[in-house]
């Protein structure tokens, strides 16, 4: 749920009914509840104890559900400035920041993927070399637009594909 425009809940785990604050720019758009719950009722089992790598971050809301689930550890990467305070100042807040850091690029192997790329540039490119970085058998959460929709990413399967008014959520599993 969007509060004044820039906050969130975390919905589950640790952290669930914590608020947390999402940038105040126009060129991220936070996940709403309905879509982070599906995808975290549908992963839970996957996401306790694995190594995270949320793309695309802007609040951070979805590695830090992650870590609300009990993951190990999340990766952050962001290029907006002001996102990447806001993810900073959340992992402060709920002292996270010995299990999250703020990266440029994939730093090892991921268990799990969460990418949630601008829906006016999807940059499916940039998301499957993003696949490369995920352990044989890990998972792919893409939230896209309906349309440009993803091409098929080698060496990746889908496991899931659901749509939430404007979002569509695919869940891929690397082969």
């Amino acid at each position: 749920m969007v509060r004044n425009g820039n906050q969130l809940r975390i919905i589950s785990g640790e952290f669930g009914g914590r608020i947390i604050d999402a940038p105040k720019t126009a060129k991220t758009h936070p996940m709403g509840d309905r879509e982070r719950s599906a995808i975290f009722n549908r992963l839970r089992a996957e996401v306790s104890g694995a190594i995270v790598l949320d793309a695309f971050a802007g609040s951070g809301a979805l590695g830090i559900e992650a870590l609300s689930l009990g993951a190990d550890s999340v990766d952050f990467i962001e290029s907006n400035p002001k996102a990447i305070q806001t993810i900073k100042a959340n992992l402060a807040k709920l002292k996270l920041t010995d299990k999250a850091k703020v990266i440029r690029k994939p730093a090892h192997e991921y268990d799990i993927v969460f990418a949630d790329p601008p829906y006016n540039n999807p940059q499916y490119d940039y998301v499957e070399e993003l696949t490369k970085s995920l352990k044989t058998g890990g998972i792919l959460v893409l939230s896209h637009p309906e349309s440009p929709a993803p091409f098929d990413f080698k060496g990746m399967s889908i496991f899931s594909d659901r749509s939430y008014a404007a979002a569509h959520i695919k869940m891929y599993q690397k082969q």
